[in-house]
């Protein structure tokens, strides 16, 4: 069975930088792809980064391009956010996903396997 646990979130200044990490256990091999995704209240969750084991190919949403950097290390199942320059729009739960796969994409819809979320707030 497939599980995602997050970790890393927490309070920071604007400007500030955190790095989420999201451990998986019961993943084997290298098809499998994870995505970042964030929700506040009353909004829909939205994808921010996501990456492929099988072929790397980080994708990010606008709003976060040029601040936030995914990245994999496979042997430990481990995928890191890297989230630099934060705003205060950038509080929220965020969440990993995974599924089997090579294609990663920032749909919510593509993905079966889910953390609990880790709440990062910014503050101005």
């Amino acid at each position: 069975q497939v599980q995602l646990v997050e970790s890393g979130g927490g309070l920071v200044q604007a400007g500030g930088s955190l790095r989420l990490s999201c451990e998986a256990t019961g993943v084997h091999g290298d098809r499998w792809v994870v995505g970042w995704f964030r929700q506040v209240p009353g909004k829909e969750r939205e994808g921010v980064a996501c990456i492929s084991a099988d072929f790397g190919r980080p994708e990010y949403a606008n709003s976060v391009k040029g601040r936030f950097l995914v990245s994999m290390d496979n042997p430990r199942k481990t995928v890191f956010l890297q989230m630099n320059d934060l705003k205060p729009e950038d509080t929220a739960v965020y969440y990993c996903a995974t599924r089997i796969g090579s294609i990663a994409t920032l749909s919510r819809v593509d993905y079966d396997i889910w953390g609990q979320g880790t709440q990062v707030t910014v503050s101005s």
